[in-house]
């Protein structure tokens, strides 16, 4: 049976590497950071494997090679500042604070926000603040970030976070509907948003407070 650190050498190999992942910071990070900590115990013997798995509240912690492709497009430098939008299970929230100098992660769920905070902390991650509320709106008191990652998908780019980008900001976003969803990689270039499309993918919705 192998262990964890095998387990996740296996997943950088074969499902970073060997499919074109490429940055070195990214792929140290995701040798580092403890998957299986972030999956609950009923899929734990799943958590290196190649897709998403459930985290409770209809949310689910992402596929590998997806969160490698959004890391790698933000390019993080170690002095960046991030905004996570769905903490979720806190698992991209611990490879963004092994990339960057500060991370303030927003999660609509208070149990789950609650849950990753613990769990970040119990690991060690003193560069991280996780907060519960409307991921739409962003964390405009600590704005304004050099790079936002979204872990769910807008109908549209949201304004707030956007205009919570600081004036060379990155940020990947998936775009689209529950049947149809891209990656946009958004950077800021003279005060305006210049958007790349990228991967196809699948993640739950973005939604605001106000839609409940």
């Amino acid at each position: 049976m192998s262990t964890p650190a095998i387990a996740r050498e296996l997943m950088v190999a074969s499902q970073l590497r060997d499919r074109g992942i490429s940055d070195p910071r990214v792929l140290e990070a995701m040798l580092r950071v403890p998957r299986h900590e972030f999956v609950p115990e009923p899929y734990r013997a799943q958590a290196y494997e190649d897709h998403p798995l459930p985290i409770g509240d209809n949310q689910t912690i992402s596929q590998p090679y997806i969160v490698a492709v959004m890391l790698e497009a933000l390019q993080l430098r170690p002095s960046d500042k991030v905004l996570e939008v769905g903490t979720g299970s806190g698992y991209v929230t611990a490879l963004l604070a092994e990339l960057a100098a500060e991370v303030f992660s927003i999660e609509r769920h208070p149990a789950l926000a609650r849950k990753a905070r613990d769990l970040l902390a119990g690991l060690g991650y003193s560069n991280v603040h996780v907060f519960a509320g409307d991921g739409t709106l962003g964390l405009p008191a600590a704005a304004p970030f050099d790079a936002i990652m979204v872990a769910a998908a807008a109908p549209d780019l949201p304004p707030a976070l956007i205009a919570q980008l600081d004036d060379q900001g990155r940020m990947i976003i998936p775009i689209g509907t529950d049947d149809s969803q891209q990656l946009q990689l958004v950077r800021m270039v003279g005060g305006q948003p210049i958007i790349t499309p990228r991967e196809l993918v699948r993640f739950v919705p973005l939604i605001s407070n106000r839609d409940e």
